[in-house]
């Protein structure tokens, strides 16, 4: 059994991570002033210590020092509500395990606890082969040939250097997928830095990519290494580069063209050894030509293109994710479930998923917190944009999908017979009624849910 001390000024954040990591098999002690912290490493052995970035007499540039003096060995993790990029990165490099975002995610903790434990980490942030968690969906790549396709060339240009545009719509993975390519790249123990380009104003954005020195602007009360600098020697991930302003463009493609950056503020060069990988929900061309995405730059960055394709193209899938995304989200709530409901299923499969893998899997977790334990998931736990759909996929206004025209089913042997035979006598049924579901299960003798079910088969035998 593993033993982990917390260390958090909040003692109600104290007694909820040790509830919740006693019920998954570890021993917790918790302390809410980094003094007493210290004090209880120096009288017993801790595996790992969760420390509150922020304490009443320390923050975690001096806690942490103090720690690893008193026991070398132990895995560090930190846990904020204020997150910097690039403190985050200096505690990586100082030997830190991880560096995780309040408000914490119970799942993501406790990944990341089994995989210091398992990968016996000793004073480094992670593994060789693996990096800080992403906020991105789970890449969950199955059985359906656009994955396939998507992981063939994957695998292609990941071991590769050449810079990659990745393009997708929202929610499709893509920060995941640069990750992919990073980890299976000869920088893959170099750092990665994502930057969301979409959050980087006009008056920021040249600071945060290539950083600043101090007195350099109003402000500027200190030096600032950028995103390229913190990248050195691993990846930088660009994403929603379309959102960048046309002079950070213009600097952006004098840094990838010279692999140089200047400071703001600064007269020196320095060189630097990045690979670019970019991500936009948009299509560059079409902002090339409307002439808000420069022409050059953007034949700089597109070594190689990548498709992700929507989650609506990935039918193959999709039991898969909600596999999963249940097995996960139960394993953080400590429940088991059933599975979904057949009307789930087939709302599911029908679903336009705008939102893509992000949206399914917010889906399930609603659902998966309304639900009781050891059950099915149902339409009543959806969220109602979904019931609304459901609706609007039950009603009475057009035919069932499967059952339009005179499609015929095999008739290899006497079950298939019998099968047609059923669906015949529902479409005759259906026809009579104008296709109004509620009067055909009447009719039928069988109640509406029963009729859904029927039609789905139906359309999978079609």
């Amino acid at each position: 059994m593993y033993k982990v001390l917390i260390i958090d000024d909040e003692i109600s954040v104290c007694k909820l991570l040790s509830a919740y990591l006693e019920k998954k098999g570890f021993d917790t002690e918790a302390t809410i002033s980094g003094k007493q912290g210290l004090q209880r490493i120096r009288k017993q052995h801790f595996d790992v210590v969760l420390c509150d970035y922020r304490l009443g007499d320390f923050d975690g540039s001096t806690i942490y020092p103090e720690i690893k003096k008193i026991s070398p060995d132990v895995v560090v993790i930190f846990i904020t509500g204020y997150v910097n990029l690039q403190v985050a990165i200096d505690l990586v490099k100082k030997g830190v395990y991880q560096y995780l975002e309040k408000p914490l995610r119970p799942d993501e903790l406790l990944d990341t606890i089994n995989l210091a434990m398992s990968s016996k980490a000793k004073g480094r942030d992670y593994p060789e082969n693996d990096q800080p968690v992403s906020r991105e969906p789970d890449l969950i790549m199955g059985e359906d040939e656009t994955s396939k396709e998507l992981m063939k060339s994957l695998s292609l240009v990941g071991p590769t250097d050449y810079s990659v545009v990745i393009e997708g719509e929202t929610g499709t993975g893509k920060e995941s997928i640069a990750k992919l390519l990073h980890q299976n790249s000869k920088r893959s123990k170099g750092p990665f830095i994502p930057i969301d380009c979409g959050s980087l104003s006009r008056e920021i954005g040249a600071s945060e990519l290539f950083g600043h020195e101090k007195g350099a602007f109003t402000g500027a009360i200190s030096d600032k290494t950028g995103a390229f600098e913190l990248a050195e020697g691993g990846t930088i991930f660009l994403d929603e580069i379309a959102n960048l302003s046309p002079d950070i463009q213009v600097m952006l493609l004098r840094a990838i063209q010279e692999r140089k950056v200047r400071k703001l503020g600064s007269v020196r060069l320095k060189e630097i050894d990045v690979r670019i990988i970019v991500a936009t929900n948009e299509n560059l061309i079409d902002k090339v030509k409307e002439g808000l995405f420069r022409e050059d730059l953007y034949y700089r960055i597109n070594e190689f293109n990548l498709k992700v394709p929507p989650l609506r193209q990935r039918p193959g899938d999709l039991a898969l994710l909600v596999s999963q995304f249940m097995e996960k989200t139960g394993s953080e709530l400590d429940k088991s479930f059933s599975g979904i409901d057949e009307e789930v299923n087939c709302l599911f499969k029908n679903y336009n998923w705008p939102g893509n893998i992000r949206e399914l899997k917010n889906t399930l977790r609603r659902a998966c917190l309304l639900t009781e334990d050891g059950g099915s998931i149902s339409s009543a736990a959806l969220p109602a944009a979904l019931q609304i759909f459901d609706q609007d996929i039950l009603s009475d206004s057009k035919p069932p999908i499967g059952l339009q025209g005179e499609e015929q089913l095999p008739t290899l042997d006497l079950k298939a017979q019998a099968h047609l035979a059923e669906a015949k006598h529902i479409r005759k049924v259906l026809f009579e009624v104008g296709f109004n579901k509620t009067k055909a299960a009447e009719l039928l003798n069988i109640d509406r849910k029963t009729l859904y079910q029927k039609l789905k088969r139906f359309e999978e035998k079609a």
